[in-house]
């Protein structure tokens, strides 16, 4: 087929996604939502924590993904992010756990709470729910 490219995920952990055959690949920019095909103009940028949806020939797959850049070229796209996790690996009941820890510490009146550090954990854990339920 030569409609596909390849899309490679990458963490500080290494590959965690790895594709040849993607037709669309759907991401969440901080300019807003960029859909990038074969021969898309080369371009870097920003990602925002949110989801990166596979469009391929037989169906789609979704990631959660941290905060991060993309680097399009014309026959791969890269992401580079913190964290990435396919949504069909996410565990829910973890993400739940991590939630409500989170908005404890959001809702305690310690003042050694690290009031930023749970609001990204609240952040991610929800990003991670709202993902794992678009499969």
């Amino acid at each position: 087929m030569d409609n596909v490219f390849s899309l490679n995920v990458v963490t500080p952990n290494g590959s965690v996604y790895e594709r040849e055959d993607v037709v669309l690949a759907v991401l969440k920019t901080t300019a807003g939502e960029l859909g990038v095909m074969k021969g898309h103009i080369p371009t870097v940028a920003a990602l925002n924590m949110g989801y990166v949806k596979v469009s391929l020939d037989n169906g789609s797959e979704y990631l959660a993904v941290s905060d991060g850049f993309v680097e399009i070229r014309q026959q791969k796209v890269s992401i580079i992010v913190q964290t990435a996790e396919p949504a069909n690996e996410i565990d829910v009941a973890r993400a739940e756990l991590a939630k409500s820890r989170a908005e404890s510490h959001l809702n305690s009146d310690d003042e050694n709470s690290d009031i930023e550090r749970a609001k990204r954990a609240l952040a991610r854990a929800n990003n991670r729910i709202r993902v794992a339920n678009l499969v």
